[in-house]
C-alpha cells in the first residue's frame, strides 16, 4: 500500500501560490482548449453527445456547452465538452503523464465555474493539472502498455482534485472524493481511432465532477480505493511522482499540439517539414517503440484512422496537404492512388535507444539524393515562442477575431461567463 493520495489530499487543500510560468502555460492551454472544443462542436461525436444529453438529463441545466445554445447539469455538461474538445485530437499533451490533461480538467472546472473569475479557473485547473499529471507517472508506463489510457484514468483523479478544490471539500473530504472515482475511473486505449476515444476524456472530466459532488453532498467512500487502483489496473505506484509536489509544477511542460493528429506523429512532421520533399521516392522513419500500438495504423481507411498513422501523415505531407488543418483528414484522400502509392513507400522503424519525443526522418528523393532531419518535441521553447504558436493556431481554428477576444478574457481575469458566451 501506498500513501500517494494522502500526500495528493494535503497537496489539495493546503495554501499556495502557482507559479507565474505555471499559470501562463494554463492560460495557453484555456485558450487551446476554448480553439479545440469550438471547432470540434460540429464533429459528429459531438453532435452525438449533445444529443444524448438532451435526453438523459433533466433538473437543474445550468453549464454551457460547446456547440449549443442549451445548458445542462454539470456532470453532463463535462462529458460533452470533454469529447467535444477531444474530437479533433488536437488538444495538448504531457508526455510524463501519457495523455491530455487540459481536455479533461479544463471541460470538468468549466462545467463549475459560474460566477468565479478566470483567475480561479486558472488555479484550479493547475492544481487538477498537477494531480492529473503526477496520477499518470505514479501509474507509469506497465499502466498504458497494459491498455489503459491515462488521459481517462489519471484524468479522472486531476478533474476530481480540481473540481474538489473549487467546492472547498477538506483533506479528509477530497481522501474520500479520489476513493470514490477510483470505482469510475477507466479509458481503454483500444478505443483509439474511433468516436469512443474523445469519450474517454469526457467521461473522466464527468466523473470528477460528479464524485466531488457527491463528497460535498455527504457521500462517504473508502479513501484507500484510489491507492488500490494501481495494483488492480496494472500500475507501478511510482511514488517519484511526488517529487516537488505543490513546488515544481509539471504543467509547464506540457505540449501544445501543432498537427490535428496523434502527439506521437509530431516529432516526425516536425523533421520532415524542415526537409525538401519534392521529387519524394521513399521515407524513412525512426522512432521509439512506445508509439507502435499507438499510432502506426499502417492502411487506414478513415480519417478518424489517418490521425493514428505515420505512413498516411508522412504520406499527406509529402503531397502537400497540410497536417495542421482538420478538413485535411478526409477519407477521399487517405483512399487515393496517390496516399496509397507513398504510403506504401513509407518504412518505420522502431528503437528504444531513441527518446520517446523524439523522431529521425530520412527522405530518399528520386534522383537518390538522401536527407536527413531530427527533431525532439521536448526541445527547449521559449514562453514567446510557445504563445505565438499556440495564439496562431487558435487564430487559424476560429479566426483572429474570436481567438483574440478569448485571449483577452482568459488573461483579464474576467468572469468565466465572458468565456462562456463564446463556447459556441
Amino acid at each position: 500500500m501506498t500513501d500517494f493520495f494522502p500526500q495528493i489530499a494535503r497537496f489539495v487543500t493546503s495554501s499556495f501560490d502557482p507559479t507565474v510560468e505555471a499559470c501562463e502555460v494554463m492560460q495557453l492551454s484555456l485558450l487551446d482548449w476554448m480553439a479545440c472544443g469550438r471547432s470540434g462542436a460540429t464533429e459528429p461525436v459531438a453532435v452525438a453527445a449533445r444529443a444524448a444529453g438532451m435526453v438523459l438529463t433533466s433538473g437543474d441545466q445550468g453549464a454551457v456547452v460547446f456547440g449549443s445554445p442549451q445548458r445542462f447539469p454539470a456532470g453532463f455538461a463535462a462529458l460533452i465538452n470533454g469529447a467535444t474538445s477531444h474530437a479533433l485530437d488536437y488538444d495538448d499533451t504531457h508526455f510524463a503523464h501519457i495523455g491530455h490533461p487540459s481536455v479533461v480538467i479544463l471541460s470538468a472546472v468549466m462545467a463549475i465555474a459560474a460566477g468565479r473569475p478566470t483567475t480561479e479557473v486558472i488555479k484550479a485547473s493547475l492544481i487538477g493539472a498537477e494531480v492529473s499529471v503526477r496520477a499518470g507517472v505514479w501509474l507509469g508506463r506497465s499502466h498504458y502498455q497494459a491498455g489503459f489510457h491515462q488521459t481517462a484514468t489519471a484524468g479522472a483523479f486531476g478533474a476530481t482534485a480540481a473540481v474538489g478544490y473549487i467546492l472547498g471539500l477538506t483533506e479528509a473530504q477530497m481522501g474520500d472524493a479520489f476513493g470514490l472515482v477510483a470505482s469510475r475511473s477507466g479509458g481503454l486505449k483500444a478505443q483509439f481511432g474511433t468516436m469512443a476515444k474523445p469519450m474517454n476524456a469526457g467521461f473522466a472530466a464527468q466523473a470528477g465532477v460528479e464524485a466531488a459532488l457527491l463528497v460535498a453532498h455527504g457521500v462517504a467512500a473508502n479513501p484507500v480505493a484510489a491507492d488500490e487502483f494501481a495494483g488492480r489496473y496494472a500500475g507501478e505506484r511510482d511514488l517519484s511522482a511526488l517529487d516537488g509536489l505543490g513546488h515544481a509544477w509539471r504543467m509547464i511542460e506540457v505540449s501544445h499540439k501543432f498537427h490535428a493528429c496523434c502527439h506521437g506523429l509530431h516529432a516526425a512532421l516536425e523533421a520532415l517539414g524542415t526537409l525538401d520533399i519534392s521529387d519524394v521516392a521513399a521515407i524513412s522513419l525512426r522512432t521509439h517503440s512506445r508509439w507502435r500500438s499507438v499510432c502506426n495504423q499502417p492502411s487506414p481507411t478513415t480519417g478518424l484512422g489517418a490521425k493514428f498513422s505515420y505512413t498516411t501523415v508522412l504520406c499527406m505531407a509529402a503531397n502537400g496537404i497540410d497536417t495542421a488543418r482538420m478538413d485535411s483528414y478526409g477519407e477521399p484522400f487517405v483512399l487515393s492512388p496517390e496516399c496509397i502509392a507513398i504510403r506504401d513507400c513509407v518504412t518505420v522503424v522502431f528503437d528504444d535507444n531513441m527518446s520517446e519525443t523524439a523522431a529521425e526522418v530520412i527522405v530518399t528523393r528520386a534522383d537518390g539524393a538522401k536527407l536527413t532531419a531530427k527533431h525532439d518535441l521536448l526541445a527547449p521553447q521559449g514562453m514567446t515562442l510557445r504563445r505565438a504558436k499556440v495564439r496562431a493556431k487558435t487564430a487559424a481554428l476560429l479566426g483572429p477575431d474570436i481567438a483574440d477576444q478569448i485571449w483577452d478574457v482568459i488573461v483579464a481575469g474576467a468572469d468565466p461567463g465572458d468565456m462562456a458566451r463564446l463556447m459556441s
